[in-house]
């Protein structure tokens, strides 16, 4: 099993921005594919961004929503994985949950939807207007 922790969370006003880190540990040999997920209050869980552990930028894959602000990497040496959210809004209000694939798979653009098998406790990211 892969345990994953989430941190770097808060709160921040609109136009500021964050950096969420995943320290991934356990059995991580077969994780290929590790990415952030967020659920905001009311509605369901959504993908916004998935990078192949082992690969180079071109396996990464972003929700259109973050686009452009939003940018996942790594620091292969420790298996853990960054967000840094630049010009939040105050619609990126969520629990953001780091997840990963230990299939050994690659990401693809459907791990944004599907197919991640173990997942953190989240990190909670409050954006104010």
């Amino acid at each position: 099993q892969v345990q994953l922790v989430e941190s770097g969370g808060g709160s921040v006003q609109a136009g500021r921005s964050l950096r969420l880190s995943c320290a991934a540990s356990g059995y991580t040999d077969t994780t290929a594919c590790m990415g952030w997920f967020r659920q905001a209050p009311g509605k369901e869980r959504e993908g916004v961004a998935v990078r192949t552990t082992y690969a180079r930028d071109t396996d990464t894959f972003y929700a259109d929503s973050v686009k452009g602000r939003f940018t996942i990497s790594q620091d292969s040496a420790k298996l853990t994985m960054y967000l840094q959210m630049n010009s939040l809004a105050p619609e990126d209000t969520a629990m953001y949950y780091c997840a990963a694939d230990t299939s050994g798979n690659p990401c693809s653009r459907g791990r944004l939807y599907d197919g991640m098998d173990s997942w953190g406790k989240g990190t909670l990211v409050t954006v104010s207007s």
